[in-house]
């Protein structure tokens, strides 16, 4: 049986009516966000002290150069390239013949200059032993972590940093680049896996990789960033929340159980992109910001994650860098300007990572025919192919 959408239209009705009541408020809020923001009597020295000191169950950012700053693009180098790497997988199934999972990445190296030139391409790799299956502690088994799930996403996400950083080794000294991956530089799901799946996954791997493209700074330009569209956070607002509140340092767990004032909640509500939307130009910047995530502050290093939001026509993006590209004014230049135009050639969303993502995607009838490739394999080499009586049964015609 399929959604009965005459029983979803009343649920859509009220939601939608609950959205409409809370609109006004929201737009109070939003305002007295702005005013706050735009504050030239803020002292941002004070406030950068108070968030570095203050506790709070809400992740902050971390100021550079100010709240409410705003950039121009500098005009794009007569030369340059632009890499980007994207994936997708076939999970393991456990309702199948063998245990296995499979990574697509999809590479995109553009040139534009002189001699434009591009370069598309996919990797594959299968996966089906036992040390790629789980994630062991050194010298401790029983312990293993399955690659599935988070875990294989985490995989996904360091493979695509390894193809992009071998792209980038390849370049010609001299040259100016850009190297785009897609979402978030922070590894987020780490935080609910034990430490050896962190020392693997992130210190030798995610930013082994950074390190790597790093060193290639010696003879060319690059920069590394990743982009995300649409983005949902509110480390911004709640540097904000921080401002107003009272107490200097703020100790959310303490602080806020007697707050009977309750000035934070004057913002609460709003995400980053809905001030910046607001605040930017077309093709402008916002001030530069730090994430204090605990992943960051701990394992990170030279690394640390800044980020921008940046105005693409109606869009709001979010910009993440690592603390070697924020704070070199060539570099931080480089990804502005490139991350801009790349967005304006793929009408609003950056053309490497899109022609990265079809080189990567893997469709349903993908995942059926490798399944069925797989077996078929087993097969001919006369091994068993055991399968659950519920993959079975979704592939059987009921009459």
């Amino acid at each position: 049986m399929s959604l009965d959408l005459t029983k979803v239209a009343a649920l859509v009705g009220g939601m939608v009516a609950h959205l409409k009541t809370g609109g006004e408020g929201k737009r109070q809020r939003l305002n007295h966000a702005l005013e706050v923001l735009g504050d030239k009597s803020t002292d941002i020295d004070s406030l950068r002290k108070k968030l570095s000191v203050s506790q709070t169950t809400w992740l902050v950012a971390g100021l550079v150069d100010g709240l409410d700053g705003h950039y121009q693009a500098v005009p794009l180098p007569s030369e340059f390239t632009v890499l980007a790497t994207d994936g997708s997988h076939i999970e393991v199934d456990r309702h199948r013949s063998t245990r296995c999972y499979l990574i697509n990445i999809g590479t995109v190296a553009l040139h534009y200059g002189g001699n434009p030139d591009a370069i598309l391409d996919s990797f594959p790799g299968l996966y089906a032993g036992d040390e790629d299956l789980v994630i062991a502690p050194v010298g401790n088994r029983g312990h293993e972590q399955p690659v599935e799930g988070t875990l294989l996403g985490l995989k996904r996400s360091v493979d695509e940093c390894q193809y992009l950083a071998e792209l980038a080794a390849g370049l010609p000294p001299g040259s100016s680049t850009l190297a785009l991956l897609d979402g978030s530089l922070i590894l987020w799901g780490l935080a609910d896996f034990p430490d050896f799946v962190t020392e693997a996954l992130l210190n030798n791997g995610f930013l082994y990789y950074l390190n790597e493209m790093k060193k290639l700074n010696n003879d060319k330009t690059l920069a590394v960033a990743s982009y995300i569209s649409f983005p949902g956070g509110s480390d911004v607002i709640n540097a904000l929340r921080v401002a107003l509140c009272p107490h200097n340092p703020l100790d959310t767990d303490s602080h806020c159980q007697t707050c009977a004032t309750r000035e934070c909640q004057q913002v609460a509500g709003i995400r980053d992109m809905d001030i910046f939307s607001n605040i930017l130009e077309a093709g402008e910047r916002s001030a530069l910001f730090i994430s204090q995530s605990s992943l960051v502050r701990k394992h990170y290093g030279e690394h640390r994650v800044y980020f921008f939001y940046l105005k693409v026509d109606d869009e709001i993006a979010r910009v993440e860098i690592p603390q070697w590209v924020a704070r070199d004014a060539n570099r931080l230049n480089l990804t502005h300007s490139l991350v801009l135009d790349q967005c304006r050639r793929g009408q609003g969303y950056p053309v490497a990572l899109s022609e990265a993502h079809e080189q990567a995607v893997v469709t349903m009838a993908d995942r059926e025919n490798f399944w069925q490739l797989v077996e078929s394999s087993l097969v001919e080499e006369h091994l068993p192919t055991p399968t659950s009586a519920k993959s079975q049964s979704k592939r059987r015609r009921w009459v």
